[in-house]
């Protein structure tokens, strides 16, 4: 049976213009008549002549037009046939739940194969997968890897139809489309060359560092006069060799600071080795009583060397902001992080902390409100630290009000001692919408205890606010509240009331706390503290006994602090059923059930873990608030902050934590064991 030619557009048309214009005579002759017989006669003569010419036309050389006019098509879907048969880049048809019926010579030789193999394309390459292809006309393309090349893959969709009717489909293609709409085109482009290219581009590209000592002075101290010129010129061999290894150039900035600029592809290999400068400058001992440190800030990826510079002065700030004794890579958007094993050693001068309460106290002075914010789930060292803050400002004559989480339960005894004195107004405590009813152009906002805009107790404010000042003691991280107008944040510190006790005592001449306010601001070093026992330093005590002069009273505070028999056996719960996982990390999962303050029941039980022999690290996980929280503490072995920081959270090198969302306990404790094995294997802990 002969095929039926079908004819469309143009050419239907003009093989039907003859008719047409054959109607258009007839009408025309007939009007003739009515004016001119004769002249009638003689169109009609020239009519009868043209039908008889277009009916030999439309009879006999139709079919010869049309017939050549195949023979036209078929060589041309023969041409397009081989064309594709031959085309030098690998070419396929795919339908559509990905399984190849046909492929070009190009991409049988590629893969080995025949048009007699039918599986589906992730069987050849296990990147491509069917939720890749295009649900419409438009093509899709994505990288691929095979056999140590690279390639751009592209993948069109084609109606079945079209597809057979343009290239003239063999039987059995034809036949397997049967009940399919449509099929895909696969294209695959060879990206090796180009990539390598790119790659060389990018690795030749300079790279620009900051390496400083974090305790230069502090060394110093510890050294007599005669060997100290010897120690400085070990570091800075030290770090001289450690950059010309990686065919860098160093150039020394000031005592204590070195700029350095090298190749992408050298700071790829200090990322992979973990930059082992950090870990041999060390060893540089020649009778010092302590152990030199570095901070590396490295900028990378920048538009320009101004910007790339930037970065590294941005990397830099925020490896000291951390702690120092670590390195931070920023490339654009990007931060990585290593290092930070050690604790931060205290400063003994207490400058700085003199120096930001004046200017604390000139940014108060020119405002007319306070208002103090934390973080979410307001514990004790985020009220005792707001509520330095407020004494601060009512003894220079200003207002100041404190944002304040109600639902925490640790809080409550505290917050009842306030409203029951009569000494305070009744707007010092205020909630989210007083708050945007105070604020005002003129206002400062002044956050404590945190540096993670995120983690604040009202995010929102931080927008609205026009003056804001951070008081923290907690490391940074990547995310920080980044208009702050002053920031003070030492992560060395014991807590956010040790900070404020500090800034008290220089803010204003004969400024002292009550007692109510002095046992609240005792009560935070202690509980961030643990009793005195983690992260404590001389400036810790001198903190504590100014506290005790302005009328803290431990027994009060002990009293006040002490937990229901509910929360208690809560606690013993998650110590008992807790898992001792790697033989070193103590895991545990704590029972919420009718507990106020879970949060900070899952902190306490985290710390009794610490008393097991063998524990480095411990982490309790408790559901709260619709997320899972987790308490990670150790004493000296494990820096649990960068474990924090793989799972979103953050806080100091011994006591930090996590929020979790949409996750299981049981999840939330796979995570954590998922996130140990990789950074143990990495080297990172």
């Amino acid at each position: 049976m002969k095929p039926k030619a079908n004819y469309r557009g143009r050419l239907h048309s003009y093989l039907q213009w003859p008719i047409f214009l054959g109607i258009f005579l007839i009408i025309m002759n007939v009007i003739v008549y009515f004016f001119e017989v004769k002249a009638g006669v003689v169109v009609s003569v020239f009519l009868g002549i043209y039908l008889i010419l277009l009916l030999v036309l439309y009879i006999f050389r139709r079919p010869l037009v049309l017939k050549e006019m195949i023979a036209f098509a078929s060589e041309y879907g023969q041409v397009q046939k081989k064309l594709l048969e031959e085309l030098s880049i690998p070419y396929g048809l795919l339908d559509s739940d990905g399984r190849i019926l046909w492929m070009n010579a190009e991409m049988r030789e590629l893969f080995g194969k025949d048009n007699r193999y039918q599986k589906k394309i992730r069987e050849l390459l296990e990147e491509v997968t069917e939720e890749q292809f295009p649900q419409e006309n438009e093509a899709e393309s994505f990288d691929v890897t095979y056999k140590n090349h690279d390639y751009r893959v592209e993948v069109r969709r084609v109606k079945v139809a079209d597809w057979i009717e343009a290239e003239g489909a063999e039987d059995a293609i034809a036949d397997s489309l049967k009940g399919q709409n449509y099929l895909y085109a696969f294209y695959m482009f060879e990206t090796t060359e180009l990539n390598r290219y790119v790659r060389e581009n990018e690795e030749e590209k300079l790279v620009i560092g900051l390496i400083y000592i974090d305790n230069y002075e502090e060394v110093l101290e510890s050294i007599d006069d005669v060997r100290r010129s010897l120690l400085l010129a070990l570091v800075e061999r030290k770090i001289d060799r450690y950059i010309s290894n990686y065919h860098g150039v160093m150039k020394k900035l000031e005592k204590d600071k070195y700029y350095v600029v090298l190749k992408q592809k050298y700071l790829n290999a200090m990322m992979t080795s973990r930059f082992t400068l950090l870990e041999e400058v060390k060893t540089v001992d020649i009778g010092n009583d302590m152990k030199i440190t570095l901070s590396i800030g490295m900028g990378a990826g920048g538009e320009s060397y101004p910007q790339t510079h930037e970065f590294a002065h941005a990397a830099i700030e925020l490896a000291l902001g951390r702690g120092g004794d670590q390195a931070v890579i920023k490339e654009n958007s990007k931060i990585s992080y290593f290092g930070g094993k050690t604790q931060q050693v205290e400063k003994s001068t207490k400058v700085k902390a003199r120096v930001k309460a004046q200017a604390l106290r000139e940014f108060m002075i020119a405002r007319e409100d306070i208002i103090v914010m934390g973080h979410k789930v307001t514990d004790i060292d985020t009220l005792g630290a707001a509520v330095g803050i407020y004494r601060a400002a009512r003894s220079i004559g200003k207002h100041a009000h404190i944002l304040v989480d109600e639902n925490s339960a640790s809080i409550r005894p505290y917050l009842k001692l306030f409203r029951e004195n009569k000494d305070y107004d009744a707007d010092l405590f205020i909630n989210h919408a007083q708050a945007d009813d105070l604020l005002r152009s003129e206002t400062l906002l002044v956050v404590v205890d945190t540096n993670r805009p995120s983690n604040t107790e009202y995010p929102e404010l931080l927008e609205k606010a026009k003056t804001i000042m951070v008081l923290d003691h907690h490391r940074q991280s990547t995310e920080i509240i980044a208009n702050a107008a002053l920031s003070y944040i030492e992560p060395y510190a014991s807590s956010a009331c040790e900070m404020v006790a500090e800034i008290l005592q220089y803010f204003n001449d004969g400024i002292k706390l009550n007692s109510i306010e002095a046992d609240c601001v005792y009560a935070g070093i202690i509980v961030d503290t643990n009793n005195f026992v983690a992260k404590t330093g001389v400036r810790t005590f001198e903190a504590a006994a100014y506290l005790r002069r302005c009328g803290a009273d431990v027994t009060r505070v002990r009293k006040i602090m002490r937990n229901d028999i509910v929360s208690y056996k809560a606690r013993a719960e998650a110590v008992r059923g807790a898992e001792l996982y790697r033989d070193c990390y103590a895991i545990a999962a704590l029972p919420n059930q009718n507990l106020d303050s879970p949060t900070i029941v899952g902190a306490q039980a985290a710390n009794e873990l610490l008393n097991m022999i063998g524990v480095k690290a411990s982490f309790v996980m408790v559901e709260y608030n619709s997320q899972i929280y987790i308490s990670a503490r150790s004493i000296d072995e494990i820096n649990v902050q960068i474990i924090m920081e793989r799972l979103g959270g953050g806080g100091h090198l011994n006591i930090a934590g996590a929020q979790l969302r949409d996750v299981t306990v049981e999840e939330a404790r796979q995570k954590l064991k998922t996130t140990i094995d990789t950074m143990t294997a990495e080297g990172a802990i």
